[in-house]
Order: structure tokens, then C-alpha cells, then sequence
């Protein structure tokens, strides 16, 4: 998937994948997402994916409601790193955020 957002190009084969955010929902409820959190070559973040009417990649419906829809959104790295926290993707938090010892 690629999207390019106020002049920034951020693709999803060129981007690593640093985790997949849980959803319990299955593909035939109205929540059901698939989201994968990326981190481009240049140091930025983004979630990218797909998802049925009631998820974060709904899409206005004609004549109302909401459908199905997919995309690319950019993050700021306060929120990817509290998605890296709630997915407990310690590796990667390690890697690109400073952490110290409590």
C-alpha cells in the first residue's frame, strides 16, 4: 500500500513493519481491522490497513452510514510508541525509542 501525504511518500513494502495491532473481532464483524504499525527509512511512523464499517479505515457510505475502507495514516512517535507499549513489542521499543531503567 502507498500513500503519499503532504509531500511524504510512505509505502508499506519499502517501510518495516514493527507489529500488527490486536483485533479479536472476527472478519465478518462490523469492527474487524487488519493494521500493521510502520516506520519508514527516514524515521517516520504510520499505520497502515483495511477494515469493515465500524473499524478506524471506515469510509463515508452513500446515502449514509459507513462501509468497508482502507489507507495509510501518520502517527507522531508519542503514539506509536504507546501502540509499541499496549502490543508489548519490547524489541522494537528498545531499538527506537530511549528507555531507561525504573
Amino acid at each position: 500500500m502507498k500513500a503519499i501525504i503532504k509531500g511524504k511518500r510512505y509505502n508499506t513494502e519499502t517501510a518495516e513493519e514493527l507489529t500488527r495491532l490486536y483485533c479479536s473481532a472476527n472478519s465478518g464483524d462490523f469492527s474487524w481491522h487488519r493494521t500493521g504499525l510502520y516506520r519508514t527509512q527516514a524515521g517516520a511512523f504510520f499505520l497502515a490497513g483495511e477494515g469493515n464499517a465500524s473499524s478506524m479505515w471506515a469510509t463515508p457510505a452513500r446515502g449514509g452510514g459507513s462501509g468497508p475502507g482502507s489507507g495509510i495514516r501518520v502517527i507522531t512517535a508519542g503514539e506509536a510508541r504507546e501502540i509499541l507499549e499496549r502490543e508489548n513489542e519490547q524489541d522494537a521499543l528498545e531499538r527506537y525509542f530511549e528507555i531507561s531503567d525504573a
